[in-house]
């Protein structure tokens, strides 16, 4: 599977049984970040769709010049 296909990846079609498990996925602390990371997609197959305790995940981002904690901040001063 591409990264395109990856990313497109439909979660209201996707089969749950073919996704990993985060929750199996298990990285070496004492690694190097960038080791770290290349065990880590190795191990979740698809970085953008997968499952969390039975639960499927869909991860996606957006361009824009916030950080997720630019958004958090202002949304807890909402509240």
């Amino acid at each position: 599977m591409t990264i395109e296909q990856m990313k497109n990846l439909d979660v209201r079609t996707v089969d749950p049984a073919a996704l990993v498990d985060r929750k199996t996925v298990r990285i070496d602390s004492r690694l190097p970040r960038e080791k770290r990371v290349t065990q880590y997609l190795r191990q979740i197959g698809n970085p953008y769709c997968y499952t969390d305790g039975g639960v499927v995940v869909k991860v996606s981002f957006t361009q824009c010049k916030e950080t997720i904690n630019d958004r958090l901040l202002g949304c807890a001063r909402s509240m």
